[in-house]
């Protein structure tokens, strides 16, 4: 493997050094005036706060009623989340494991969905959804989040189960396994980099989705996060300390989220850069 040339290493690296700073500075910068005083942070809001105002984190849950948004944000996503990491890596398993007729055909379908832009089919799921009677119901997002992740998550999955010899399964067969328990017992443990993948990805997505909340949810006890921070930043409150405090809280899963996953991503990136 031809090693790269020094200039090109600290083109790289200064690059993405850059680039983290872009990224972390506003979140910073947001987390900072989030304990500040109204009054503190109109004399100067790129200063150190003097005193750490704590209660802003509640007087913000409490105004923006985020007990129940959270909760929402919290069932959709991860209810979105398993039916979508469970029904994409049974496919995934078919697609790259099994030879059949109809192999090309089926995962050229599950590669065209992710051509499809999601907000174009705003309208047409909206029509479904008030025929089956599922507007301003939790389902009404679940069955769409599942819907549209479906595509990627057999993509990235597929592509790492297919590089997974076959004496896998056959030292299965010859242990009296079936098929279901290689895939639960053999197949996912060693497919949890890619399955970290999938599920950040998706998480974030779920967790942070406007357009589709906005419009097939119109119930204040059903609104998600986003819809709810919508409203706050808006409508509720003028303050800016209290609007940063909300936006803070509704972070904070998603950096929790990440870290948790975080190993097994980077042993996933690693894996791949080895594999090519």
């Amino acid at each position: 493997m031809k090693k790269k040339s020094p200039l090109f290493q600290i083109f790289a690296y200064t690059f993405l050094i850059l680039f983290a700073i872009m990224n972390i500075v506003p979140i910073f910068w947001m987390v900072i005036n989030s304990f500040k005083s109204e009054q503190e942070y109109a004399a100067n809001p790129f200063s150190m706060p003097t005193g750490f105002q704590f209660s802003n984190y509640a007087e913000a849950w409490r105004i923006a009623n985020m007990n129940v948004y959270f909760f929402n944000s919290l069932l959709i996503t991860f209810a979105s989340l398993i039916v979508t990491v469970l029904l994409g890596s049974m496919a995934a398993y078919f697609l790259a494991r099994f030879s059949f007729k109809l192999r090309g055909l089926t995962y050229s379908l599950f590669l065209l969905g992710m051509l499809v832009p999601i907000h174009a089919t705003l309208i047409p799921i909206f029509l479904i959804m008030q025929k089956l009677s599922l507007i301003d119901t939790y389902l009404s997002l679940i069955l769409p989040y599942t819907a549209f992740h479906l595509s990627l998550t057999v993509f990235i999955l597929e592509g790492f189960m297919r590089g997974f010899p076959k004496d896998l399964e056959e030292s299965g067969v010859m242990d009296g396994a079936g098929i279901f328990r290689i895939f639960w017992s053999i197949i996912l443990p060693i497919t949890r980099p890619a399955m970290a993948t999938v599920i950040i990805l998706n998480f974030i997505y779920n967790w942070n989705e406007y357009l589709f909340a906005l419009v097939l949810i119109t119930s204040n006890a059903l609104k998600t996060l986003p819809l709810g921070l919508a409203n706050f930043v808006g409508i509720e409150t003028a303050s800016y300390t209290l609007q940063m405090s909300a936006l803070t809280i509704a972070l904070i899963p998603i950096i929790i989220f990440y870290l948790l996953l975080q190993k097994q991503l980077v042993t996933g990136m690693t894996a791949g850069a080895v594999k090519g």
